[in-house]
């Protein structure tokens, strides 16, 4: 198949639309259902790149769960918590590796991932479909799918479930073009290898990244490579936890990151694992309130009759001062950035999220004043040298 042709483009309104090779190639794509539109396949393409890569790297099955051109979570097939399984609401499934991975990269950022385009390093089985097909989801791509799994996506959305299954084999030219307001651009592609070689320019006091903080450093740049810029990620066992993305000011990025990372530690407190939810209470339903009761909002959830439609008694709520506790237990959490820290403000911030470990270009001048705030808190960072701007 040399082309495809779409139903639009980004809008309604822009049409023509379609996908095809430059070179005059096949498209290293088979659609075995639905059908996909321009925005599902840009999602497509650029979280199939994250997962090959991040599976290359780590030699784990990996996992994306993309929303509009970035990841709202990226991670690798490490086992999970019992936690984790709960807050992710997967604890009454049986999971595979590549399962794990999936259910670990939507699981962290559930608000986020609502709707989601799905990425698998490896062929979709029954286990990862049965995950899906009981989640919000637009599509997914895959190297491959068991008979099995396609069986079970093929019922998903009345039968049209986007299903796509890309060649892994598949090589891009070495020059890519993108053509704005009628303008082509033209530049190589960026097939730059993340490795934990890049981690070995540590210019802090503390000189030491343990090979957990390895792993979800390299994790969180190879995200940061596929996330709109600006964009900072946190990680914490082999999954980002918070992505700040297409932000124009860095400390912008570093809060919404930071935040994304609270929330996601928040919802393992007592408190909220133990909210009495009604059984008929479905799970974007969950998220939803959740993601109120640990806010400064909590009182929305919980005012006089408000609580009823989702709890079977009047929870207490999640107080400032406990949350506050709570978070300053939050240790071990790696961030990457796709760009330099200009100011020592960002480390300030991270740090509040049980940031340990950085990994940044380096290259601002002042460079000094962010070693120097990492030293104060007993941080590693180490200097990769490499921007990673993706637009």
């Amino acid at each position: 198949m040399k082309e495809l042709e779409l139903k639009y483009g980004c809008n309604p309104n822009q049409k023509p639309s379609k996908i095809f090779t430059n070179d005059g190639r096949d498209l290293p794509i088979q659609v075995l259902n639905g059908k996909p539109g321009y925005i599902n396949f840009m999602d497509a393409f650029n979280s199939w790149q994250l997962v090959k890569e991040l599976k290359a790297a780590t030699g784990m099955p990996a996992a994306a769960s993309f929303k509009h051109v970035s990841p709202a979570g990226a991670a690798v097939a490490k086992p999970m918590s019992d936690t984790l399984k709960k807050i992710y609401f997967v604890d009454d499934l049986e999971l595979s590796p590549i399962a794990t991975a999936y259910a670990r990269a939507r699981g962290a950022d559930r608000m986020s991932s609502y709707g989601d385009w799905a990425a698998l390093s490896d062929v979709c089985d029954k286990e990862t479909a049965t995950l899906l097909k009981r989640e919000v989801s637009d599509g997914i791509i895959a190297p491959g799918y068991t008979e099995e799994a396609l069986a079970i996506l093929k019922t998903k959305r009345k039968g049209t479930y986007n299903i796509v299954q890309i060649d892994p084999d598949y090589v891009p030219q070495p020059i890519e073009h993108k053509d704005v307001f009628g303008i082509t651009f033209e530049q190589g592609r960026n097939a730059l290898k993340i490795d934990a070689e890049m981690l070995n320019n540590i210019v802090t006091e503390n000189k030491v990244l343990t090979e957990e903080a390895k792993l979800d450093l390299v994790l969180s740049l190879i995200t940061l490579k596929y996330t709109q810029s600006n964009s900072v990620c946190y990680a914490k066992d082999g999954q980002a936890i918070g992505i700040g993305a297409g932000q124009q000011s860095r400390i912008h990025c570093t809060r919404l990151a930071g935040n994304k990372a609270d929330i996601w530690y928040l919802r393992q407190h007592e408190k909220v694992l133990n909210l009495p939810f009604k059984a008929d209470i479905r799970r974007p339903d969950r998220d939803n309130t959740i993601d109120v009761y640990i806010s400064d909002e909590c009182d929305d959830v919980l005012r006089d009759g408000a609580w009823q439609q989702f709890f079977t008694e009047r929870p207490e709520p999640l107080t400032r001062e406990e949350k506050a506790a709570w978070l300053k237990t939050f240790k071990g959490v790696s961030v990457g950035s796709d760009a330099f820290f200009p100011f020592g403000d960002n480390i300030e911030r991270a740090r509040k999220s049980g940031v340990e470990f950085i990994a940044q270009p380096g290259g601002s001048i002042r460079d000094d004043n962010v070693i120097e705030t990492c030293n104060k808190y007993g941080i590693a960072m180490a200097f990769t040298g490499i921007r990673l701007f993706h637009h």
